[in-house]
């Protein structure tokens, strides 16, 4: 029976704040070996499509699930998709721009960033992401968006930012970068997951997967066998089945060379 292994992409694959920009030589020869025995490799990740890198791109991935589950896509075909309603989009953006918090709104192929937000593009040049899918010059009513990113430096724009979870939306809050990510409920990495695995017809028990961070607890949990990041905080490593080495040490082929294979 095949098997469908996830990885989150920041702090799993590569780690850009610590100099490991591409999956390294030994990972990408335990993935390729996965899928040389005929099993699906997918990436899982909070980012949207116009932040993957070209390794990440240019890889061989049998599909993506990404901006938290809002976008799925096995092979070349979308499964599903759902965007974050246009009202709540707006009133969004309305009170973003009057408390100076600069923000991105991230759609299926490009995301959407003013060119006058130097801060935040300064932030993702900082995680080696091109701008390639970048667009600066947009109307709102034209696009479909499934997650937005703010960042936020003064105690009222955080305030707010603390404030938008409610029953139809979370939030990520990384205090110490001064990031935040919106995200609707209804959709996680998890539950994309879960699509993924209907969509190929394989069960839960041949599922696993990789992850480090908060976004990454339900995947962990809901599939076959999570395996946590050896960088991965406690509190995370709490909800995986496994715990493997850090990302500076190649924990995601050891796993795999070592348990799923």
């Amino acid at each position: 029976m095949k098997k469908a292994v996830f990885f989150d992409i920041d702090g799993t694959l590569i780690d850009c704040l610590n100099g490991i920009t591409d999956i390294t030589p030994r990972v990408k020869n335990a993935i390729r070996a996965l899928q040389a025995e005929g099993n699906y490799v997918f990436i899982a990740s909070g980012r949207p499509y116009a932040f993957l890198n070209e390794a990440i791109c240019n890889f061989g991935f049998d599909g993506f699930v990404l901006t938290n589950g809002a976008c799925v896509n096995v092979k070349e075909k979308c499964i599903y998709k759902e965007s974050i309603r246009k009202d709540y989009i707006k009133k969004l953006v309305s009170n973003f721009e009057q408390l100076n918090i600069q923000y991105i709104l991230q759609g299926e192929i490009y995301s959407y960033i003013k060119d006058e937000y130097k801060k935040l593009h300064s932030f993702y040049d900082s995680y080696s992401i091109s701008k390639k899918y970048f667009k600066g010059n947009y109307n709102i009513e034209d696009i479909d968006i499934y997650k937005i990113e703010m960042l936020c430096k003064d105690e009222e724009g955080i305030n707010y930012c603390l404030s938008l979870g409610n029953d139809d939306y979370d939030y990520i809050y990384d205090k110490e970068q001064g990031n935040f990510e919106i995200y609707s409920k209804t959709n996680t990495k998890a539950s994309g997951i879960l699509k993924v695995l209907n969509y190929l017809n394989i069960p839960l028990e041949n599922s696993y997967a990789f992850g480090d961070g908060k976004n990454d607890i339900e995947m962990l949990s809901s599939v076959g066998c999570g395996i946590a990041m050896g960088n991965a905080d406690d509190y995370v490593k709490s909800y995986a089945k496994k715990v493997t080495d850090t990302v500076q040490n190649d924990g995601v082929a050891l796993e795999i060379e070592n348990f799923i294979l």
